[in-house]
């Protein structure tokens, strides 16, 4: 049976990256000063104009506007309204919650009678999702992959000043043909890429295919039904917050696996690791990749779900799609058994108390081997459970 399956991705100078990637950029000089800061920054950005709001309880003293600053000049817009040294920026940001803070500091499991990792509380109620699979080699699906590809390679063919005509603002979409699980072909490529008013829509059509399709997708997977579809609109000068607003928090499905996996719904961006909707969606990415990696199964799928104030998940749930050698509520038994899902337990094994962050904020929090939640080091350990 063949099927289509079509994830997209944004690059940095998308309006809701540029938020993404301020709020983690103050993340990290937070953590880099205290590294038991709380955070959850918001920022929302509009024509001339950045508003940054949250909560953070920290010891470090952090420029929130100079931080913000630097990132839209590292983006790339030095130009326009939003030009890093035109924009406006209000800041509105206050102190964790005292109510939050009582569930956080001391779980339900320390106040009776608990010690170590039971002492952190999560740091709100809701549901994470991890996932992997066998499509590409970072047991990613092979759409989401490809797209943050082309998304990436448009950031470094601007960057480079290989294509001076672009410009930060940009998005791609990869559409993949699949014969049952396998994935066969591409079928539809789309590009919308910010460039000068100057050049010609046939240029960026040939360029685009040139320096950035050719360069990321595998031969193998074009031919000669492939549908390209590059700036469908026509010209795309206005981009980046002078365009559309932007939000933290507004690409959850792009930061993870492209909708093969359901989302839980709490975003990343701006939240240190006592929030569970980052730090158990990391920690669940780990296991489920640790998981196919031994060969347990070729594609899983877990759920973990939180309690505010209470350190041990309410509920671990796995689905294996019919891939593994075991029934799926013995791979949730498995997971329960080999991993420690406390908030004070992941953040000690992936090392969350450090500025790793940034970093993230674009072109997917997985897939990408510099992250410590991609390492693939229980897999001799797990090897115990094949059938």
């Amino acid at each position: 049976m063949r099927r289509f399956f079509t994830s997209e991705s944004v690059t940095e100078g998308h309006p809701d990256k540029v938020c993404d990637s301020i709020a983690d950029a103050i993340l990290d000089e937070l953590v880099r000063g205290d590294p038991m800061t709380r955070s959850a920054i918001e920022c929302c950005a509009a024509y001339n104009t950045l508003f940054l709001t949250g909560e953070v309880t920290s010891r470090a003293q952090v420029d929130y506007e100079e931080t913000a600053r630097r990132v839209i000049r590292e983006i790339g817009y030095d130009g326009g309204d939003f030009a890093y040294d035109k924009c406006r920026v209000i800041t509105l940001i206050h102190g964790q919650s005292p109510d939050i803070a009582l569930g956080v500091d001391a779980s339900a499991e320390m106040k009776a009678g608990g010690a170590g990792y039971d002492a952190l509380g999560a740091g709100d109620q809701g549901m994470m999702f991890g996932y992997a699979c066998r499509e590409t080699a970072e047991l990613m699906p092979l759409p989401v992959m490809l797209a943050h590809r082309l998304a990436a390679r448009l950031t470094q063919a601007r960057k480079a000043g290989e294509l001076a005509y672009l410009r930060p603002d940009g998005k791609t979409q990869v559409t993949v043909e699949y014969e049952g699980r396998t994935p066969v072909r591409v079928d539809t490529v789309v590009v919308s890429t910010q460039h000068d008013a100057a050049v010609s829509q046939e240029r960026i059509a040939a360029d685009m295919k040139k320096y950035v399709i050719d360069e990321v997708i595998p031969a193998h997977l074009l031919d000669a039904e492939t549908r390209y579809l590059i700036n469908p609109t026509g010209k795309f000068v206005i981009g980046g917050p002078e365009g559309d607003s932007g939000l933290t928090g507004r690409k959850i499905v792009v930061d993870t696996y492209g909708g093969r996996c359901p989302h839980g719904g709490g975003a990343f961006s701006g939240k240190d690791a006592t929030k569970v909707d980052r730090s158990a969606a990391y920690l669940a990415r780990y296991i489920c990749k640790n998981l196919v990696a031994a060969g347990i199964a070729d594609e899983v799928e877990l759920q973990v779900a939180y309690a505010i104030g209470v350190a041990r998940p309410v509920s671990v749930f796995a689905e294996t799609f019919g891939t593994g050698g075991r029934a799926d509520d013995a791979m949730g038994e498995i997971v329960e058994k080999e991993f420690d899902l406390r908030p004070a337990a992941i953040i000690d094994a992936l090392g969350l108390r450090r500025p790793i962050f940034r970093a993230t904020a674009a072109y997917g929090h997985f897939g990408r081997e510099e992250f410590p939640w991609e390492r693939t080091d229980r897999v001799e350990e797990l090897k115990k459970y094949l059938v």
